[in-house]
């Protein structure tokens, strides 16, 4: 009788897919906005966009060492 368990597991798992439905939806409208060059037109770019897209990227940067256990996370 595995009932209980099998319980967990399913809730669980729902939980899971839920948190990965959740980033792969965010992923994608990030790589549209990047497609898009981020909503700026070439000839309008300046130091502040510049300095929103580093912002962006040490955002991205922190999960993805987490992710692959690089950087401050590394071994």
């Amino acid at each position: 009788m595995n009932t209980r368990r099998t319980t967990a597991n399913s809730k669980v798992l729902t939980a899971f897919l839920t948190a990965k439905i959740e980033i792969d939806a965010m992923l994608e409208r990030l790589k549209s906005l990047s497609d898009d060059h981020f909503d700026t037109h070439p000839d309008a770019i300046n130091w502040g966009h510049v300095g929103n897209l580093n912002h962006y990227a040490s955002l991205l940067r922190q999960i993805t060492d987490s992710a692959f256990k690089e950087g401050e996370h590394a071994d």
